[in-house]
């Protein structure tokens, strides 16, 4: 059997994470099993599951500045322990230099280095995530993304593979049924409603949309905007919203577990991002045959329905506003919208990513 340490900050309910389930779920775990390196001391949303499948879950100390010097000591440890880990496959950007160079210093042959972004948070560890970018091929074997961009921002002129980020279609296609249904278990009745689905941080941009909304509400009072996800930034945005008048109309859902149901509850799906690789959530919205905004720093690569626009980022909450506006009454029904592209669908692309893991211990077999 072909074991992967997949690294991960955590296994939370986001997209990268669902994604990576996705896949855990379908491929052939009678051939290749995933186990977890986590980096957060605490269980989380899918850590039950793994291990229901199969899949173990290890805790490493989180990858603070002045935890470093712990960190490589336990990861050091960590392969004493366990060296029946021959492939690493990290996820965690620019992050994913520390736990490849400890692998590299044990040892490891493969350490898989996985982009899913196309830029960086601007943080207080913004310059240290540019510098260990600027080292991830000093570490890495291999090299993929879940997109063009996101390839090229991390690993610049390395050539690289890009995995899609797929996910299960049937769960998300647009059924009425459940959308009168979850619409009336969230009281609603005939009001536009504004969807957005993220972790509420500095990338996602939510002021931005809570400006965004405000300006559909001068157009169009009877308007609710659901705010699915939580995050650092949770609190100044529901501080700005009662600022702006406006917390009778945005709702804060937090994490949910039938997201594929709330996409049917909405209107549209608004996505004003600073920056993304190729967004789960993008997917999901246009399997589910929502009309989708996305800003102009979306890859463009996302977009497989006639039902997504890219709005510049430099243009007013206003004219977001306009264009949202504008365009949803000559929508037509969403039961008759075609949707037909299998790049994301996780039945045709489960194959790609099986048949890598077996070319690579393929490779690990004639270095024996």
């Amino acid at each position: 059997m072909i074991r992967v340490l997949q690294c991960v900050n955590n296994m939370h309910r986001a997209g990268l994470e669902t994604m990576l389930m996705n896949y855990y779920r379908h491929i052939d775990r009678s051939e290749i099993q995933f186990d977890f390196l986590t980096h957060r001391p605490d269980k989380d949303d899918y850590d039950d599951e793994i291990l229901s499948l199969g899949g173990k879950v290890y805790y490493a100390p989180r990858l603070y500045p002045q935890n470093l010097p712990a960190y490589f000591k336990y990861m050091e440890n960590f392969f004493g322990e366990h060296p029946e880990y021959k492939i690493m496959h990290s996820h965690i950007d620019a992050m994913s230099y520390l736990p490849l160079k400890a692998g590299k210093k044990a040892g490891v042959p493969i350490r898989i280095a996985h982009s899913h972004n196309t830029s960086i948070d601007r943080d207080l560890k913004y310059w240290l995530k540019m510098y260990y970018r600027s080292r991830i091929t000093s570490v890495a074997t291999d090299y993929l993304a879940c997109g063009q961009e996101a390839g090229e921002f991390l690993f610049g002129n390395k050539k690289f593979e890009v995995i899609p980020n797929a996910i299960e279609p049937e769960r998300f296609l647009f059924n009425m049924q459940v959308r009168k249904q979850k619409r009336e278990e969230l009281g609603l009745k005939d009001e536009l409603v504004i969807g957005h689905i993220g972790r509420i941080s500095y990338q996602k941009n939510h002021k931005f949309l809570v400006e965004i909304f405000k300006e559909i509400v001068k157009k169009h009072e009877k308007s609710i905007l659901l705010i699915i996800g939580v995050g650092e930034k949770e609190d100044e945005i529901k501080n700005l919203v009662s600022k702006l008048g406006l917390s009778e109309k945005v709702r804060f859902l937090g994490k949910r577990e039938d997201v594929n149901e709330l996409y049917q509850a909405m209107d549209a799906f608004v996505m004003p991002s600073f920056f993304e690789g190729v967004p789960v959530v993008g997917v999901e919205a246009q399997y589910a045959k929502l009309p989708c905004f996305f800003s102009n720093k979306v890859p463009e690569e996302v977009k497989f329905s006639e039902n997504v626009h890219f709005i510049e980022l430099r243009v007013s909450a206003e004219k977001w506003a306009r264009r949202i506006l504008e365009y949803l009454p000559s929508f037509d029904d969403r039961s008759k919208t075609f949707v037909d592209e299998t790049k994301y669908d996780i039945g045709s692309t489960i194959m790609n990513l099986t048949d890598l893991y077996k070319d690579i211990n393929n490779r690990l077999e004639r270095l024996k």
